[in-house]
């Protein structure tokens, strides 16, 4: 339900969401701080489309990371190395890689709402509008590629803090969807990380990649 501007509390005579007479910028400065109320404002009263266009991003910047660190040892200075690294099968393994543990992650946190919020107790959730808020608040993602540029000897501290704040981000989206306690959207990003990690588990004991599979299919 959208909230409306003109909608007044009677006790205090303001309006009910404060950010829509904000500046942008405003808003994205407290979503970035992980304010409810912000997060709130994006997802009920803006009519914002891109979350599918920021993951793909947000994937391609995870894929990127995967596989610069899988080729360190090879990379040069060269820029002109970049052209023939961008060709390399391996970019695709890490894209689909990330593809599968964010469905997994994503999709471990849906039947955790659907079976304890729908099924335990008796509420009306959206898994679109649930799916959306999930993938609107990955944006952290994106610091992932500064942090492989500046590459310094803090980089896995960093990329630990990058996790952190996303996983962070995706609690304070679940809290605002589901209107509940800390505790349950914690434990629904603990079942969506279970998911992801048992799906990259299962990949990596795959003995085949993306390219073998591109390789079978031709013959």
């Amino acid at each position: 339900m959208r909230i409306s501007a003109e909608s007044e509390q009677e006790s205090c005579q303001k309006p009910v969401d404060k950010y829509i007479e904000y500046d942008p910028v405003i808003i994205l400065i407290d979503a970035i701080l992980c304010k409810t109320q912000a997060f709130r404002h994006i997802l009920f009263n803006t009519s914002l489309t891109i979350h599918w266009k920021l993951c793909v991003f947000c994937l391609l910047c995870e894929a990127y990371l995967r596989w610069s660190l899988l080729d360190s040892s090879e990379q040069s200075s060269d820029p002109a190395d970049l052209i023939r690294y961008t060709k390399e099968w391996e970019f695709y393994d890490m894209f689909a890689l990330a593809s599968l543990e964010l469905s997994a992650f994503c999709g471990g946190v849906l039947l955790f709402v659907w079976l304890v919020v729908v099924r335990l107790q008796r509420k009306s959730v959206e898994p679109a509008l649930l799916l959306k808020a999930l993938l609107l608040s990955c944006y952290g993602k994106v610091l992932l590629i500064p942090t492989v540029i500046w590459e310094h000897d803090y980089s896995p501290l960093c990329l630990a803090l990058i996790k952190l704040f996303v996983l962070t981000s995706n609690s304070q989206a679940i809290r605002v969807i589901l209107n509940s306690s800390r505790r349950l959207s914690l434990l629904s990003i603990g079942v969506g990380l279970l998911s992801e990690t048992c799906v990259a588990q299962a990949c990596s004991s795959l003995p085949w990649g993306f390219r073998d599979l591109l390789s079978l299919e031709g013959l």
